[in-house]
């Protein structure tokens, strides 16, 4: 099981180097880049500037409007953001910056990306780490409780949240909760982490108001993973309940409870073992819709707002921590697969 392991550890850096090129590539390809939005900033106040002038003027200006950038100032942009290079070239001087710990410097604010990236980071943790446990916390008992009381009035009723929770993206039940529950009855607030004055607030207050503040986008984070996770696991719970060894158990004396708890249980955590690596990285990606909606500053939102600018250091910078952590959780839903079944052996028999 080392040695598989170590491969998988290996194989990180390959398929590190296959995304990064494929998407540095097409940073590269795309049209709207900083240069373009240079020159359609210049363009704008050419535009600005021609307005004014009048009669024969008029011509000229819009004539130097269409090129508002000279061939030579151009070069100079490209030289400066490093497009006058072949693509490999250009990767590979990106690569030995990330190598040496730096993330490059952002095109539209013209800040250190792993500055931009280092602010966010807490607030993502935050709801990344606080929906993984409220989600695994609730959806496991509940898995289990829906399993032994199949087709009884509580899996029925559960089930009919639960499949509804499914069916309604995140961000439409953030929505519906800013309507209801912050604009129309103003039990919460509208969006932001804390108040205005939480700094002058004592600790118990400042527990209080985040919590407050989170209470709505936490919700809309859950609900999607909430229900998959329960369905997952009552799933899993009731295929081994009707397997041989459990009503072997249950006919050499054992209760239905210890039977449960000792024998079908734990082969019902497989599943949901394999999943618990995936969400490492969606700890830190988040969902842009909900941050926007809420007005939290996330990794989610980050990655979002730098597509949409063409801020092409930025989105390579969230592409290495996020493809990274993939990776990694991808490695550690083996080793949570391998703790609760002893039978796997990676790597044997190969």
């Amino acid at each position: 099981m080392t040695a598989y392991f170590i491969r998988r550890l290996l194989l990180i850096i390959p398929t590190f180097l296959g995304i990064t090129v494929l998407v540095f590539a097409i940073t590269r390809v795309v049209p709207g880049g900083p240069i373009e939005r240079m020159m359609l900033q210049a363009q704008q106040m050419q535009g600005r500037e021609g307005g004014k002038s009048t009669g024969g003027a008029t011509g000229a200006a819009g004539e130097s409007q269409r090129q508002p950038l000279s061939p030579d100032q151009i070069q100079v942009l490209k030289a400066y953001y490093g497009f006058d290079k072949p693509i490999l070239v250009s990767y590979g001087q990106w690569l030995a910056k990330v190598l040496s710990g730096d993330l490059g410097m952002s095109t539209r604010y013209y800040e250190p990306v792993w500055r931009m990236i280092r602010s966010r980071i807490p607030i993502s943790l935050y709801f990344g780490l606080f929906s993984m446990v409220m989600v695994y916390g609730v959806c496991i008992p509940l898995g289990i409780s829906k399993a032994v009381r199949h087709k009884s009035a509580f899996d029925n009723v559960t089930s009919v949240v639960v499949f509804t929770g499914y069916a309604i993206p995140g961000w439409v039940v953030g929505v519906l909760l800013l309507v209801l529950l912050a604009s129309h009855w103003e039990v919460f607030p509208l969006g932001g982490l804390v108040s205005d004055d939480f700094e002058e607030f004592a600790l118990i207050h400042q527990i209080g108001d985040l919590l407050w503040h989170t209470a709505l986008p936490l919700t809309a984070y859950m609900l999607g993973s909430f229900s998959v996770l329960t369905l997952l696991m009552k799933n899993a719970l009731m295929d081994n309940l009707s397997a041989d060894y459990v009503r072997t158990a249950i006919a050499k004396g054992l209760s239905f409870k210890q039977a449960v708890f000792r024998h079908a249980l734990r082969n019902s955590l497989i599943p949901v073992a394999t999943t618990f690596g995936d969400n490492i990285s969606i700890i830190l990606s988040g969902s842009f819709l909900i941050e926007k909606i809420f007005n939290i500053n996330g990794m989610g939102l980050l990655g979002y707002e730098s597509v949409i600018d063409r801020d092409y250091p930025v989105v390579m910078g969230i592409l290495v921590i996020s493809s990274l952590l993939f990776m990694i959780g991808n490695i550690l839903s083996d080793f949570c697969v391998a703790l609760v079944d002893p039978r796997v052996q990676f790597g044997q028999g190969r």
